[in-house]
């Protein structure tokens, strides 16, 4: 049957396809000028709209159609701590509080469209607050992992010239150590029920706020967020979006990778420092009206993840490759999931006996999408896709993916070149607009017609990409991402540490993990080999953030260098690999 409500100036298509799937929902969301608009642009007759804002055009539209009963009973957001401590907010009152946020920011801080603002909390409702807040007052969002130190504080503060900073009491701290080395930096808000000199309190400022605040309006191509993203050489590059490239990029694709309707809750259990929580914790589900579900998540332990699973109504399960991996490991029997019927992984390869373990336990599959910073999802299985363990699915909609060779040319099926994206004659939407400050970077991801992802694959006859390896040095430990620089410059400054080289090695749990080949100062060399291991990855961890500490540690004479003196890493991390 097919319901069409017509509300005000939205329109929104709920097919229903039972039994495979309670619905499949086509949301229009925009206003009736922008909703035609949308139309023309997906039936390729017009060019996108000039204005777009995530918070007005999505977020109060769901509220709208809420407030008129034609939304099911799902809270928008719902988050615990495993504590006893639980959060619901519908779409209204996240309207109504993400408002007083935007006021906290424009009149207590007096931060103006365009200001760029760091983020660094964990998994607690604030977060998903000053986003929108954000988005409505148009401040530019830099998200940050709460493990960053303080040295990698220092840096994102100074390379984006951020005027305003909100953290927790557990990270100011570290804020502070730094705080005067940042000139453009004004104003510090702190989450916490306590207090800190220099410090504002958000939680009283926005609880005593007004909730009247008008949207700022934006256009489509205005900055939004910035990533910071790990390179082999130098340091983090600024990878901005639009608000097009991920608020309005999921209503053109629609449900490329999530096929979800109102009725759903989603729990991704990424990092809020990573891009997938942006995608698949805030901008895809709430395009499709669904329920965002949240675990506070201190610590990532299986029992806490099954558990949560069985307590719970989450039908659709976000995690990295370690996620399944730990899980297996359980004697899955003992657990009866309420609702779980869909398992996503991303962020790095999943080994296809892991595959076949969880689906062996729990009778689930486990769909595998592949993307990057710069772009979101570049594939992914699709609903209603087979699914080949080892594969990462089909191109997403608006992207033209090909293997293509050194000289950009177009490989045929089963032969293995590089992963790339169609930029030219015409960007895709989704494509994060620059890497800022940096434009010989952002020029070197093009080659001939094609953005290049640095990433090694091979296409099969049916269109299906199988990931093979990277061609930089990047690890992805975990899902997180971390640049052998970073690792090596923190090696670096330890009195022990005359060089360094950092590589990925293989890993059972973390897909795969820091190796460091080290070679020490002579003063050294008698030292006890396993105090120094224990010593330098100790001072890594307090130098960066602590996930990028060397799991492994090699000492060695030398390290193979090319001619001109470049460590040849490539050589060590086969060696690792067991490849000649």
């Amino acid at each position: 049957m097919k319901l069409l409500f017509k509300l005000q100036s939205l329109e929104l298509l709920w097919t229903l396809k039972p039994p495979n799937r309670t619905f499949h929902v086509h949301a229009r969301l925009l206003s009736s000028d922008v909703y035609s608009q949308y139309e023309s642009v997906r039936q390729g007759k017009r060019e996108i709209p000039k204005y777009f804002n995530f918070a007005s055009d999505v977020l109060d539209k769901w509220s709208e159609i809420e407030k008129a009963g034609k939304r099911p009973s799902n809270p928008a957001f719902w988050w615990v701590n495993g504590k006893g401590e639980e959060v619901k907010w519908s779409f209204e009152e996240l309207g109504f509080l993400s408002r007083k946020v935007a006021n906290v920011l424009t009149k207590d801080c007096g931060l103006q469209k365009g200001d760029r603002l760091i983020l660094i909390l964990p998994r607690i409702p604030e977060w998903w607050l000053v986003k929108v807040a954000c988005m409505r007052a148009g401040i530019v969002i830099i998200p940050g992992t709460s493990q960053l130190s303080a040295k990698d504080i220092l840096y994102r503060l100074q390379a984006s010239k951020a005027t305003c900073i909100i953290t927790t009491d557990k990270v100011a701290p570290a804020v502070d150590s730094v705080a005067s080395q940042c000139q453009l930096l004004k104003t510090k808000l702190m989450v916490s029920k306590g207090s800190r000199e220099g410090w504002l309190n958000f939680t009283e400022l926005y609880q005593n706020q007004s909730a009247d605040h008008s949207c700022t309006k934006t256009r489509i191509q205005d900055p939004m967020i910035i990533f910071f993203t790990s390179g082999t050489t130098g340091f983090p590059k600024m990878a901005q979006h639009s608000q097009g490239s991920l608020g309005f990029r999921p209503l053109l694709s629609e449900r490329y990778w999530l096929d979800l309707t109102p009725s759903n809750v989603i729990w991704n259990t990424a990092d809020t420092g990573w891009i997938l929580t942006s995608i698949a914790s805030f901008f895809d589900p709430w395009i499709f009206g669904s329920c965002i579900f949240i675990h506070n998540l201190p610590q990532t332990e299986s029992a806490v993840i099954l558990n949560t699973l069985c307590r719970f109504p989450i039908d659709t399960l976000i995690g990295a490759p370690t996620l399944f991996r730990m899980l297996v490991q359980n004697d899955l029997s003992k657990y009866r999931f309420m609702n779980l019927k869909y398992c996503i992984s991303g962020g790095e390869p999943l080994n296809p006996e892991v595959m076949e373990q969880w689906k062996s336990q729990t009778g689930l599959e486990i769909a595998e999408v592949y993307g990057q910073t710069e772009m979101g999802v570049i594939c992914s299985v699709f609903g209603g896709m087979k699914i080949k363990p080892g594969s990462m699915g089909k191109a997403a909609p608006l992207y033209d993916v090909q293997i293509i060779d050194k000289n950009a040319n177009i490989l045929p099926p089963g032969q293995q070149g590089e992963i790339a994206i169609r930029s030219k004659p015409i960007r895709p939407l989704g494509f994060f607009s620059e890497y800022l400050d940096n434009p010989k970077k952002t020029a070197e991801t093009e080659r001939g017609d094609f953005y290049v992802t640095g990433d090694r694959g091979i296409m099969d006859e049916e269109g299906y990409f199988q990931f093979i390896g990277r061609n930089d040095d990047i690890i992805i430990s975990s899902g997180y991402r971390i640049g052998p620089f970073e690792v090596e410059n923190a090696l670096i400054e330890h009195p022990a540490v005359v060089e360094s080289a950092v590589v990925s090695s293989p890993d059972p749990l973390r897909g795969e993990v820091v190796k460091a080949f080290v070679v020490l100062s002579p003063n050294f060399s008698s030292t006890d080999q396993k105090s120094l291991i224990s010593d330098l990855q100790d001072h890594v961890k307090k130098t960066t953030a602590p996930y990028k500490y060397p799991r492994k540690v090699e000492f060695v004479k030398e390290l193979p260098k090319t001619i001109t003196g470049k460590i040849k890493r490539n050589e060590l991390r086969d060696k690792e690999w067991g490849r000649t």
